[in-house]
């Protein structure tokens, strides 16, 4: 669990990899492959990808006839889509490598249960398998749309009133945001007054943008849930997923990840059971900063301090112990972090920072002691805590201090 999205272990042609179990996607993708981790690939030919972003498509070599094996289970005659030039790059951003995503074609004939706290993924085979009745649970009916599922709720989008909007959303597990809605699919589907414009993540068409904000509440079935952040995309980020008729936005992992979760595409359903963190907040990053994982950088790391003690005698004492503490440090790779974006009018931002500039220390900590996720989690934490970042920009070393801001 990275960023609320699902990291799973699968092996194509024999060889091991990472991909992300992600329900938004009906193909099989590719992508960072380096020396180490290339496979042979088999029928061959150029075709192009669009996705969510403002760019143009990208191209991609269509591979058929690959086998794919997790665990027990394997598939043979699947198809990849290896995209050429990867600037999705999504092992910077998630901090580990990340060689691909994988959807429909690894779900579609199983009954899959996410368990997102102890995090398991179990396949079953839906003609032996059915799936216990419990009170807490809840089952929704889900319309596979070329071959995507979507399913219904209800956003209660304006501040003012009590009144609920029924939508249309994709069952996203590869999006880590709570709720994505599409303005103007429906006539009072608007931006709230209070939001910030936010880059939102990167589609395979390019940069995703859009306002984030927070609704009043929405309602799925009979689980209500409170004040959730919800991004309003726009029509220029959006114009290949609004293709889908009545399609209104999309169900992230920040929502799914606080249910155990069925999906079962065989019967066209999902099964619901809420767990503790429903009610839980919804925080978002309130820096402003995007930062990515940089590679690995050789920095000056201080050993364990060695105790030596001696013993010595002369003719005016009877004896004497010296005690000598010996610190040594030593050069070795460390994680380096540099920033990736930078939100206009953020607090990084008017605090100066700018996007490529390396981390060298957060709140006078080394930033190779950080994970990716530690520097999310502490620009989530808390309205007005005190950031102070020294980086590296053109050879030369910069402090910066800002606050962060609640805006919404």
């Amino acid at each position: 669990m990275i960023n609320n999205l699902i990291v799973i272990p699968l092996e194509i042609n024999n060889r091991k990899l990472n991909f992300i179990l992600d329900t938004g996607v009906n193909k099989t993708i590719l992508f960072n492959l380096s020396d180490q981790d290339s496979l042979e690939l088999k029928n061959v030919q150029k075709v192009n990808l669009q996705g969510l972003g403002n760019g143009e498509a990208v191209e991609s070599l269509l591979s058929r006839n690959n086998t794919f094996t997790l665990n027990n289970l394997i598939s043979y005659n699947e198809s990849i889509h290896l995209v050429v030039n990867d600037k999705f790059d999504l092992s910077a951003k998630m901090g580990i490598t990340i060689n691909g995503i994988i959807g429909y074609r690894l779900i579609k004939d199983m009954i899959v249960k996410i368990d997102y706290n102890k995090k398991y993924v179990t396949f079953y085979n839906p003609k032996n398998n059915t799936i216990r009745k419990c009170k807490s649970c809840e089952e929704f009916k889900i319309e596979l749309i070329k071959n995507k599922p979507y399913m219904y709720a209800d956003a209660q989008v304006d501040t003012i009133g009590n009144t609920l909007t029924p939508v249309k959303l994709l069952i996203d597990s590869g999006g880590s945001d709570a709720f994505w809605l599409f303005e103007h699919t429906k006539s009072n589907i608007m931006t709230p007054n209070k939001h910030f414009r936010d880059i939102l993540g990167e589609g395979l068409s390019g940069t995703i943008y859009g306002n984030r904000s927070r609704i009043p509440r929405m309602k799925i079935g009979s689980f209500e849930i409170m004040e959730p952040t919800v991004s309003f995309l726009d029509t220029v980020s959006t114009k290949i997923a609004r293709r889908v008729i009545g399609r209104n936005g999309s169900i992230g992992g920040n929502i799914l990840k606080r249910f155990r979760v069925w999906i079962d595409y065989p019967n066209r359903r999902i099964i619901l059971k809420k767990t503790g963190s429903l009610k839980g907040g919804f925080n978002y990053n309130m820096s402003g900063l995007d930062v990515i994982h940089n590679g690995r950088r050789l920095v000056k790391v201080e050993e364990a301090p060695k105790i030596n003690t001696g013993y010595s005698r002369n003719s005016q004492t009877s004896g004497n112990t010296s005690v000598s503490v010996v610190t040594t440090y030593r050069y070795k790779f460390r994680p380096s972090y540099r920033i990736h974006n930078v939100v206009e009018g953020s607090p990084g931002h008017k605090a100066g920072l700018k996007i490529d500039d390396v981390i060298l220390t957060i709140n006078r900590r080394p930033a190779h002691v950080y994970k990716l996720s530690d520097i999310n989690r502490l620009f989530q934490s808390s309205n007005n805590r005190r950031i102070i970042l020294k980086i590296e920009r053109d050879g030369k070393e910069y402090t910066y201090k800002f606050r962060l801001k609640r805006i919404i």
